[in-house]
């Protein structure tokens, strides 16, 4: 598993924006776009990249803590 795979990662629909955003709190604030698989796969990028940068400058990544929400049965 690569490091970027702790954080979560989703895609939402912003009514207000009219655009999809692509979130990781941990980590970034959010991309947006007009679709949301390409979004996806330009927010693991960019996560990816964020990641490299802090292990490259020999910076300790936030601990994730942002988790899916899960129904409670």
């Amino acid at each position: 598993m690569k490091v970027s795979d702790c954080y979560h990662k989703w895609v939402e629909w912003s009514e207000a924006d009219q655009v999809y955003i692509g979130r990781c709190p941990d980590l970034i604030t959010g991309i947006h776009g007009d679709n949301p698989m390409l979004l996806y796969s330009e927010l693991c990028d960019v996560v990816e990249d964020v990641v490299s940068h802090f292990q490259s400058e020999g910076r300790p990544l936030p601990a994730p803590q942002v988790r899916p929400m899960r129904e409670v049965a």
